[in-house]
């Protein structure tokens, strides 16, 4: 019978995130492009330097964990620390005007009275 075998996941991503588990804002989400504002530079950690490798264009958070094959969660609490030094910019796309107004309740009469005569 074969055993399972531990890849020591958790305490590697543990050991990433030196024991944090959330970030403590939300200033990453999926979509936030982020870009990175200088080298990496000798001593920072492996994952650092990833993710200044592949923010030389802007790159989104979900992209970044995809890459680097990390859970989004552990991601943002890297991109936390590469924030909280300068190292990298946050951008989040704009709002579109339909997110940020109401409506436009002409609009809505027009394609409910085009649908009331169907």
């Amino acid at each position: 019978m074969r055993q399972p075998v531990d890849t020591g996941e958790p305490d590697r991503l543990y050991t990433l995130t030196r024991g944090r588990c959330r970030t403590d804002d939300d200033t990453f989400d999926l979509v936030t492009l982020i870009v990175g504002e200088c080298e990496p530079t000798p001593g920072m950690q492996s994952e650092h330097v990833r993710i200044l490798g592949l923010c030389r264009r802007p790159t989104a958070v979900v992209e970044l964990a995809a890459e680097l094959k990390l859970p989004v969660t552990v991601v943002r609490i890297l991109l936390g620390d590469l924030l909280a030094t300068g190292r990298i910019t946050a951008r989040r796309p704009p709002l579109t005007r339909s997110v940020v107004s109401q409506p436009d309740t002409e609009l809505l009469k027009e394609v409910l009275d085009g649908l009331r005569n169907l």
